[in-house]
C-alpha cells in the first residue's frame, strides 16, 4: 500500500468518525432536552400564585438570571465557542428567595432568553435551556435539605447564616455537577476527547467562578432579607462582579493560551524540517482550536510540498497529491521574517464554519507564523551545514576521480579489520600496481589515462568480495582489504581472481585497451599493524613485477628491504626523534667568479651503529615508513637555520632542498613549509625546492596544486637531473620551475662526448628561452668548467669546488675563501671584462643576490 492511499484511508476513516461522533452527539442532546421537558411539567404544575402582582418578583429574577447568562469569557473550542456564565450566582440568589418551582421556570425563562440573543442553533438553544433546568431543578433540592427555598417560606422561619451558607454551597455543588458533567460530555463528543480531559481542562477557572458566585448570592440573600427594595441595587452590583470576574478569567486565558503558544514554539526547535512541520501542523488545531493546520512550502519543480495535521488524519507530501481538506473556512498568515522581502510560504488555519480571530488571536497567529520562518530556517541551514559535512566527509575518506575509497579510508577499515579478525577472520592486503600505465598518459593523454583509472576501479569493485574494500592509493596503484578470510592460502585465490577482471578490454575514445596489472598479496602481520602490512604488500608487488608474475605472496625470505633494512625502518621513529638525520651542504658556485652564489643541503642519517648513511641507503625506507613528514620536516628545520647563520655572517646563500615525490602527493606539505619558512623570517625566494625530473606523468595531476600553491608563495623550483628521463620536455612544461640542473653524467662526458655537449647546448638554450638559470651538478675538474662555460653553463657545483660539509664549516671555507677572497672557491676563470659578470654575493643590507642568469 502506498503512501498517498494510506493517507486516503485516514482521511476517509476521520470522515467515518466525524458522522458517527454527530449522530451520537444528536441522540445525547436529544435526551437531555426530553429530560428536561419533563422538568419543567413537574415545575409548571407545582408553581402557584394567587396575586398577578406576586408575578413581579419572579418576572425580575428572570430578567436578572438572563443578564447573568450572558458570556463572562469567551473561549474557542474547534469552530464553536464556549461560555463561561454567571447564572449559578442568580440561581442561588432566586433559592434564596423563590420558591422552588418558580427557581426552576425563571431559570428556563432566563437562560431561553439569553441563549435567544447569543444563539442561532435551536438544537443549541434547546440543550442549554434543558441543562440549567436540570441544575436548577437539583439545586433547589439539595438548598430544601438545610431549609432554604420552598421549605423555609412555608413555615415562616427565616434560615440562619450558617443554614443559608450551607444551603447555598450544596445548591451550587449540585448546579455545578449538572452544568459542567452535561456540558463537559457534550465537548468530549464534540471535539472527540475523554470527558476528564474535558473536565481538567480550566478546573480552576471553573473552581474560582463557583466561588464567587456563592460569595454574590449569599451577600444578595441577607440584602433582600432585610429589605426586599434592595432588589432594586442588585444589577448594579452584579454587573460590576460580573465585569471583575470577567476580567480575572479573561487575563488568566490569555496567559494560558500565551503559555501554550510558547511552548508549542519551544517544541519547533528541532533540525529535521519534517519533526518542525509535523509539530506545528498537529499542534496549531489545539491551539487555535481549529478543525485542521497545514503548512504549504514551494517545492522543486513547482510541485508545493503540503503538510496537514488534525485530531483525526495527518498528511504529507505534494500539494497536487493532497486529499481535499475536510473544512472550508481558512485563516493564513504567510511565512516570513524581518529579514526577508520574501515568504517561505504560508500556514493555514481550517474551520468548520466561518471563524472571526480577535485581535489577540491574530497576533498568536503572527507570533506562530514568525517562530516557524525562523524554525524552517533553521532546519534548512542545519541540512545544509550537515550536507556540507557529509560532502567533506566523503571527500575525505574517498578518491576524487574513481569514487573508491583513498589510503586513509583504507587504513581505518584495516584497523577495525585487525581488531575483529579473531571473530570474523583473517586479515589480507592485495597491493596492485598497472603495468605500462605511463604508456597511455604519454600516448593518448591524461583524459584516457583517467578513463582507464575509472573502468579498472569499476571492475576492481564489480569483482571484489562482500566485505572486501577496494581503495586508490594514489596514480596508478589499487587496494583491496581482503577480510574474512578463513585460511591465509584463499587470499591468493581471491586475487587471481580480481586480476582476472581485468582482462576484459576497455574501449577508450574508439581504441579498445587491455589492462595489465600485477599485485602483491601479504597477510596480517604479527607485529607492525597496518603500515607493516602495507609495507609487506608493497615489497610482494615489487616481487610480482621483477619476476614477471601476476601476483606474489610476501615471504620474509625473499624480501628485499633485507634484515639490515628492516632493523632500520624500526629505528626510524627514534631517529627523527633524537635528530641522528643531519644535512651537509655543498656550494653551488659561479664558474667564471668561483664565488659562491648558493648551497645544496644534502641529508645524512647518523647512526650510532652504521654510521653516515647516505640517502640511497635509507630514503626509500623512510617514504615507505610513514615517517617521510617528520623527516623533511627535520631537513627543512636545518636547512633554513643554516642560512639564518650564513645570513648573519653577510653570506646571502639561498638554500636548495631535495622535495620527495612523495612528500608532494601530501596535502599538508605546502603549508608545513610556508610555516617553516615564516617561522625562521626567511623570505620564500631563498628557498629552492629540487624536484626529481623522473616524476612520472601520472602524479603530475596531484603535484600540480601543490608547486602552484608553493611558487605563488615565492619558492624557486629546481628540476634535478634533467635530460635522464624520457620525456624532459613534457615535464618541463607542466611544472613551473626557475632552474634546471644538468646531471652528472652529461657534466662527465662533456670532454669526450659530442653528444653529450649537444645536451648541454640545447639545455643552455632551452632555458635561456624560458628565462631560467642552469647549473651543472659532479664538477670535479678544471677541464669540466672550462667546457661548461664555453656551453653557456654559468653555474656548477661538485668535488672542484668543494665536498658536502656541515654549515658551520662551510660558513669558514667562505669567510677563508680563495686568493684573499671572502665567498670565493676558486680562481676567476677568465680575466675581468672579458666576459658578462655574474651578480656578486651581496650581505643582507645590500640586497638580495640571486641565482646566475644566463650571459646574453
Amino acid at each position: 500500500m502506498g503512501y498517498r492511499e494510506s493517507v486516503t484511508m485516514v482521511s476517509k476513516g476521520a470522515d467515518v468518525t466525524y458522522e458517527k461522533t454527530d449522530k451520537q452527539l444528536r441522540l445525547y442532546v436529544g435526551l437531555v432536552v426530553f429530560a428536561g421537558f419533563g422538568t419543567l411539567g413537574w415545575a409548571a404544575s407545582r408553581a402557584h400564585f394567587a396575586d398577578p402582582a406576586e408575578l413581579l418578583y419572579p418576572a425580575i429574577m428572570a430578567l436578572i438570571i438572563m443578564a447573568a447568562n450572558g458570556p463572562v469569557v469567551r473561549i474557542r473550542l474547534r469552530s464553536q465557542h464556549r461560555y463561561f456564565s454567571s447564572t449559578s450566582s442568580a440561581i442561588l440568589i432566586a433559592i434564596a428567595s423563590l420558591p422552588g418551582p418558580w427557581v426552576v421556570l425563571c431559570t428556563a425563562v432566563g437562560v431561553l432568553g439569553a441563549k435567544l440573543v447569543t444563539q442561532r442553533n435551536v438544537m443549541k438553544i434547546s440543550f442549554n435551556v434543558a441543562k440549567d433546568t436540570h441544575g436548577a431543578a437539583l439545586a433547589v433540592l439539595a438548598a430544601g435539605l438545610f431549609h432554604i427555598g420552598p421549605v423555609s417560606l412555608d413555615s415562616g422561619a427565616d434560615p440562619s447564616w450558617i443554614n443559608l451558607l450551607l444551603g447555598l454551597a450544596a445548591a451550587i455543588v449540585c448546579y455545578a455537577a449538572v452544568d459542567d458533567g452535561l456540558g463537559n460530555q457534550v465537548l468530549a463528543m464534540a471535539t472527540r476527547t475523554t470527558w476528564l480531559q474535558v473536565a481538567l481542562r480550566n478546573w480552576d477557572i471553573h473552581l474560582f467562578a463557583r466561588v464567587i458566585h456563592l460569595a454574590i448570592a449569599l451577600l444578595a440573600a441577607q440584602a433582600i432579607a432585610r429589605d426586599p427594595r434592595l432588589l432594586i441595587a442588585l444589577p448594579p452590583i452584579l454587573l460590576v462582579l460580573h465585569l471583575i470576574a470577567r476580567n480575572m478569567m479573561r487575563s488568566r486565558a490569555e496567559r494560558e493560551d500565551w503559555r501554550r503558544l510558547a511552548q508549542t514554539i519551544d517544541e519547533l526547535n528541532v533540525k529535521d524540517l519534517s519533526d518542525v512541520l509535523r509539530s506545528v501542523a498537529t499542534q496549531a488545531p489545539k491551539l487555535f482550536s481549529a478543525d485542521e493546520a497545514e503548512v504549504e512550502l514551494p517545492g522543486e519543480g513547482g510541485d508545493a510540498r503540503l503538510v496537514r495535521g488534525s485530531s483525526g488524519h495527518f498528511y504529507d507530501g505534494t500539494r497536487a497529491a493532497a486529499p481535499a481538506p475536510a473544512a472550508a473556512s481558512v485563516i493564513e498568515a504567510p511565512l516570513e521574517g524581518h529579514d526577508s522581502g520574501h515568504d517561505l510560504g504560508v500556514l493555514r488555519l481550517r474551520f468548520g464554519k466561518a471563524v472571526k480571530f480577535r485581535e489577540s488571536e491574530h497576533y498568536k497567529l503572527k507570533a506562530l507564523a514568525s517562530a516557524l520562518y525562523t524554525a524552517i530556517r533553521n532546519a534548512n541551514a542545519y541540512a545544509e551545514l550537515q550536507r556540507v559535512a557529509d560532502e567533506h566527509a566523503y571527500a575525505a575518506a574517498h578518491d576524487s576521480l574513481t569514487g573508491l575509497p583513498n589510503r586513509r579510508q583504507l587504513l581505518e577499515r584495516a584497523e577495525e579489520a585487525f581488531d575483529n579478525r579473531t571473530d570474523q577472520g583473517m586479515v589480507a592486503l592485495l597491493l596492485i600496481d598497472l603495468n605500462h600505465f605511463k604508456e597511455v598518459n604519454d600516448t593518448l593523454g591524461h583524459q584516457a589515462g583517467d578513463k582507464v583509472l575509472r573502468e579498472v576501479a569499476t571492475m576492481l569493485e564489480r569483482g571484489a568480495h562482500p566485505g572486501d574494500l577496494v581503495a586508490r592509493l594514489g596514480g596508478d596503484e589499487f587496494a583491496v582489504l581482503l577480510t574474512g578470510l578463513p585460511t591465509p592460502a584463499l587470499a591468493t585465490h581471491r586475487a587471481e581472481a580480481l586480476l582476472s577482471c581485468l582482462d576484459r578490454s576497455i574501449e577508450i575514445d574508439g581504441m579498445r585497451l587491455t589492462v595489465e596489472a600485477c599485485g602483491g598479496i601479504a597477510s596480517a602481520p604479527g607485529s607492525g599493524g597496518v603500515t607493516e602490512l602495507l609495507r609487506r604488500a608493497d615489497v610482494a608487488m615489487y616481487q610480482a613485477k621483477r619476476s614477471g608474475q601476476r601476483t606474489a605472496t610476501y615471504e620474509h625470505a625473499r624480501d628485499t628491504a633485507d634484515i639490515g633494512r628492516l632493523m632500520l625502518g624500526g629505528e626510524l621513529r627514534r631517529a627523527v626523534a633524537e635528530h641522528e638525520f643531519v644535512v651537509d651542504f655543498q656550494p653551488i658556485v659561479d664558474l667564471g667568479s668561483g664565488e659562491v652564489i648558493s648551497a645544496e643541503a644534502l641529508a645524512r642519517w647518523h647512526h650510532p651503529e652504521h654510521g653516515n648513511l647516505s640517502p640511497m641507503q635509507f630514503l626509500e625506507t623512510v617514504e615507505r615508513s610513514g615517517q617521510l613528514p617528520a623527516f623533511a620536516d627535520a631537513v627543512l628545520e636545518q636547512s633554513l637555520t643554516a642560512y639564518g647563520m650564513w645570513r648573519e655572517a653577510g653570506f646571502d646563500l639561498p638554500v636548495a632542498v631535495n622535495v620527495s615525490p612523495r612528500s608532494l602527493l601530501d596535502d599538508t606539505f605546502p603549508s608545513a613549509v610556508l610555516s617553516r619558512l615564516a617561522a625562521h623570517g626567511v623570505p620564500a625566494d631563498r628557498l629552492v625546492l629540487e624536484l626529481a625530473e623522473t616524476l612520472t606523468l601520472s602524479q603530475l595531476e596531484v603535484v600540480d596544486r601543490a608547486l602552484s600553491e608553493l611558487r605563488d608563495a615565492g619558492v624557486r623550483l629546481a628540476l634535478d637531473d634533467f635530460g635522464t628521463g624520457v620525456s624532459s620536455l613534457t615535464v618541463l612544461s607542466r611544472i613551473p620551475v626557475h632552474q634546471l640542473k644538468i646531471d652528472r653524467e652529461f657534466v662527465t662526458a662533456v670532454e669526450t662526448s659530442s653528444e653529450a655537449a649537444a645536451v648541454i647546448r640545447s639545455t643552455v638554450d632551452l632555458a635561456r628561452s624560458l628565462h631560467l638559470t642552469v647549473v651543472a651538478e659532479g664538477v670535479e675538474s678544471e677541464p669540466q668548467r672550462h667546457a661548461l662555460w664555453e656551453l653557456g653553463c654559468v653555474a656548477g657545483q661538485g668535488h672542484l669546488f668543494a665536498r658536502p660539509m656541515r654549515s658551520d664549516r662551510l660558513l669558514a671555507t667562505l669567510l677563508r675563501g680563495s686568493g684573499g677572497r671572502p665567498g670565493a672557491l676558486s680562481d676567476v676563470l677568465h680575466t675581468a671584462g672579458s666576459v658578462v659578470r655574474m651578480p656578486h654575493r651581496r650581505s643582507p643590507g645590500h640586497g638580495r643576490s640571486s641565482l646566475p642568469h644566463l650571459p646574453a
